[in-house]
């Protein structure tokens, strides 16, 4: 496992176990195979806890359900799905407080940028279509 390697420079000096910790960041990760997620490491006496604290791009692709890629081997990919308006709304109520948006609406408006980005549509529209509705107040949040 090459993922102890880089990981057994940086826990060492704690007094944890490369292998464990490795074992248990594959354990938090499984349901995110195929993309990258970031992991929060907390210590505590000599006690590792894994927590999983996927981007807000990790959370659209895996609402558009894409099988999982090796990322080794395929690179720059368009996500070319469709999401429903309600799965963005859903993202964007998890991930209010890990946000520096002051309101729903504003973080609403962040998450569709992150569409347009990765390349997907919402509701078989473009995201910046949906942003001009949000920010109208045809569309509310």
């Amino acid at each position: 496992m090459a993922a102890t390697a880089s990981l057994a420079p940086k826990v060492g000096p704690l007094g944890l176990n490369a292998k464990k910790v490795g074992e248990d960041i594959m354990k938090a990760t499984k349901d995110w195979k195929g993309l990258k997620v970031t992991c929060e490491l907390k210590v505590k006496n000599r006690v590792a806890t894994v927590a999983v604290t996927p981007s807000i791009a990790s959370r659209l692709i895996r609402a558009l359900k894409e099988p999982p890629r090796d990322g080794k081997k395929v690179k720059n990919v368009k996500h070319n799905g469709n999401i429903a308006f309600s799965e963005v709304l859903k993202i964007a109520k998890e991930s209010l407080p890990n946000t520096l948006a002051s309101s729903l609406k504003q973080h609403v408006q962040e998450v569709l940028g992150t569409a347009v980005s990765i390349g997907c549509t919402i509701d078989g529209e473009s995201p910046r279509d949906i942003q001009e509705k949000v920010a109208s107040g045809k569309l509310k949040c």
